[in-house]
């Protein structure tokens, strides 16, 4: 059987758990992958204020994925699979059909639920946000996966974060930081006590709450691998929550990567202002 390919973006090298994760969960319900990522199958988003250049990778990308002969490819990323249908698609044949992650799931539904044998106590709150509408319907699909899970239940809420993901509140004074109080309202009104982000740039914004507000912050991935009794870490959360993001790390880590690089590129991130 040709294996479809899982393109998990250009962008996740922070969260490597959640692909490892992504990758198993689709192979115990019967979906065998190739994983592919990094530069070489970028969709061209982050490059979009140069068109030229986007239009170069997206092409490249799509030409790689009609070479391989996979008949489906299934994508993590929300940029990566809204350019794939919006863009690479528009302009370049395309011989394969493509599913998001959470829908590639949802068709194995009847297999992935008897696998759901851990209790997992939750009441959860999704950070759904707008600009999904006939796109990929991850606001409506993910919150029913979980709610398979035992001991699980949805904390429903009217509250959507404006943009598509966390990613595109980040650069605008203010906004994220709107959201973030919105979102913890909310989920006090539903007496939520777990955030559950879809994407990684939520996920990186986020997850700062879990030290400040009593709080659980996971991905969706994350739960679902817990209630398969499928081990992971979180290293990025930890750090980033951590007193001490260098200790946290640990010395042979910084040694291997460089000090002089971990100070300027890893550092600033982690111990940025939380939000609220």
């Amino acid at each position: 059987m040709t294996k479809s390919v899982f393109c998990y973006g250009c962008n996740m090298t922070r969260h490597g758990e959640i692909i490892r994760l992504s990758e198993r969960i689709l192979q115990a319900v019967g979906v065998e992958v190739a994983p592919v990522g990094g530069p070489s199958a970028c969709c061209g988003s982050p490059k979009e204020s140069t068109p030229k250049i986007a239009e170069g990778m997206g092409n490249r990308t799509m030409k790689s994925f009609n070479e391989s002969g996979a008949p489906r490819v299934i994508t993590w990323c929300p940029s990566c699979h809204m350019n794939l249908d919006d863009f690479m698609g528009q302009t370049n044949d395309q011989n394969f059909d493509s599913r998001h992650l959470c829908e590639a799931l949802y068709e194995q539904r009847d297999r992935l639920a008897p696998l759901l044998t851990h209790t997992v106590n939750a009441r959860f709150f999704v950070d759904r946000h707008v600009g999904f509408n006939g796109r990929v319907p991850v606001n409506e699909i993910i919150p029913e996966l979980l709610g398979m899970i035992p001991g699980a239940s949805f904390a429903d809420h009217a509250f959507r974060a404006p943009s598509y993901m966390c990613f595109g509140l980040a650069p605008i004074p203010g906004a994220l930081a709107d959201a973030q109080r919105a979102t913890l309202a909310a989920m006090r009104e539903t007496g939520a006590d777990t955030l559950i982000t879809i994407f990684h740039s939520c996920h990186r914004e986020m997850i700062g709450l879990e030290r400040d507000h009593g709080i659980r912050v996971v991905n969706w991935v994350h739960l679902l691998a817990e209630a398969m009794g499928i081990p992971y870490e979180d290293e990025y959360k930890a750090w980033r929550n951590a007193e001490d993001p260098l200790a946290a790390i640990g010395p042979e880590r910084v040694a291997a990567a460089g000090e002089v690089a971990v100070q300027k590129l890893v550092v600033p991130e982690l111990t940025r202002p939380r939000l609220v």
